[in-house]
């Protein structure tokens, strides 16, 4: 699977889903989806890879309040060593 982005607004929320692998091909039509959204969450249960690119994008929209839920273990540290200033090899 390559990627899927899902939208549900809901009246206090926005829920983002993110299906398969996140790669800097997909990351415009990731921020478009967010844009405009109060009470932004992004859901990344079946996010199952992010390139450098996809990892700056889910840092970028946690960086401007957006709630991140069911990420994976592997995703978060991506997340947070990039968010740390090192990136990996």
């Amino acid at each position: 699977m390559d990627c899927w982005i899902g939208v549900i607004h809901e009246a206090d929320k926005c829920l983002v889903r993110v299906a398969g692998t996140l790669t800097r091909a997909q990351v415009p039509e990731l921020l478009k989806a967010c844009s405009n959204c109060g009470g932004l969450v992004l859901d990344l249960h079946d996010l199952l890879n992010a390139d450098g690119a996809g990892v700056d994008a889910i840092r970028q929209l946690r960086s401007g309040g957006a709630t991140l839920v069911g990420t994976s273990g592997y995703i978060q540290i991506k997340v947070d060593t990039q968010a740390a200033g090192s990136r990996p090899a």
